[in-house]
């Protein structure tokens, strides 16, 4: 099958959905797929290349003005490769792909993997759009979205190409006992919540030596509230117990040194830093949010609480701080069932959407030649 990727970009930055994408992308062209990734470009080139991955520069902007450009740019893209399936990863890819001529051949799938792209624009332009939990289809149908034109398809990071391939990322040494955190410096990450959280742990073991000696945080992260994250670990007097690591490109030896792993979000999709810690073998405590509680498996391979509210959160990592034998035991679980969290599973979910898609397409081609209608240049009857 003839496969063209669309994201905005493919930069090297902790992106969920660029990591998602590079990673799919790997495996299909390993499985013997052609597969193209079009994008304004960024650090995954030589994991793509050495995959046999073509990667097309394709300026994708938001700035109506541009829009022209990008059509002429995405046209010559197909005219060139004529793919079978144009799988577009971000709303802008998704949006110009439906200005394709108007007797194109690919089917157009689209994968919602953030809540900020749940828009009724991105819902109506795709073949067939994937949600990456069952949360975020529950969304789309209450949005008006029709059941038979979704499909689920959760992330994975198990075995990930974009890990696997790098170089031997050199050993860490965390302080103990410690939290860590991987996700962006954004306030819908929660981090605000955990630093109040921590605060709370903190004070309690200074009260508490014998039995929780000083504990401490690593932030593995960045973004653009991050100077403000410093400020409130300062306000909150725990600054020098709380270290921001700044982006790191392989989470996995911090993961290992790892005593519990905390994701505090406000609003998550399904992040792929939480198969991540699973791999790993961590005790993991996360909001009851998105997708996180299908990624925990309800709870069974890891701590659910109650998002924005720091005094449950601190109550949870007080005691699994504490409690060696508990944190030992969710770790545990956590490295059950994995080869459902692997990048191979995701791809073969994928294919049997491609398929279906491909199917529904020519199914409703047939029905518009029987009734002598036709497709308009943006996809609708």
């Amino acid at each position: 099958m003839k496969i063209v990727h669309l994201a905005n970009h493919a930069q090297t930055i902790g992106n969920g959905t660029v990591n998602m994408m590079v990673d799919l992308a790997c495996v299909q062209a390993r499985l013997g797929h052609d597969v193209v990734v079009a994008s304004s470009g960024g650090g995954f080139e030589p994991l793509l290349r050495r995959h046999g991955i073509n990667h097309v520069l394709l300026q994708q902007s938001r700035q109506p003005w541009r829009v022209p450009s990008m059509v002429a740019g995405f046209n010559r893209l197909i005219d060139r490769f004529d793919p079978d399936i144009v799988h577009a990863h971000m709303m802008t890819g998704a949006l110009v792909s439906r200005f394709a001529g108007m007797r194109r051949r690919f089917a157009l799938v689209t994968t919602v993997h953030q809540e900020a792209q749940k828009s009724p624009s991105l819902v109506r332009c795709g073949d067939h759009m994937v949600a990456v939990s069952e949360s975020v289809a529950e969304s789309l149908i209450e949005g008006g979205m029709l059941r038979e034109r979704l499909s689920v398809v959760r992330n994975g990071a198990v075995d990930a190409p974009r890990l696997i391939c790098r170089p031997p990322a050199k050993p860490v040494r965390l302080k103990h006992p410690n939290v860590l955190c991987v996700a962006g410096m954004y306030r819908r990450k929660g981090i605000a919540d955990l630093l109040q959280a921590f605060a709370q742990v903190h004070e309690e073991a200074l009260e508490e030596r014998e039995f929780l000696p000083q504990p401490h945080l690593y932030l593995a992260g960045d973004g653009p509230d991050r100077y403000s994250m410093e400020e409130l670990a300062a306000q909150l007097g725990i600054a020098d117990v709380v270290h921001f690591l700044g982006f790191v490109a392989d989470p996995r030896p911090y993961l290992a040194e790892a005593d519990v792993f905390a994701l505090a979000s406000h609003v998550d999709a399904c992040p792929l830093v939480l198969s991540e810690a699973r791999e790993a073998g961590c005790a993991i405590v996360g909001t009851r949010v998105g997708g996180i509680p299908e990624i925990l498996d309800g709870g069974s391979a890891g701590v659910l609480v109650p998002p924005e509210e720091p005094d449950q959160l601190a109550m949870k990592l007080r005691w699994l701080l504490m409690d060696t034998h508990a944190r030992v035991q969710l770790a545990a679980r956590a490295k059950c069932n994995l080869e459902v969290f692997s990048v191979e599973r995701v791809a073969r979910e994928y294919m049997a959407v491609y398929q279906r898609a491909l199917s529904e397409r020519a199914s409703m081609e047939r029905r518009q030649e029987a009734r002598g209608t036709r497709r308009a240049p943006d996809g609708a009857l």
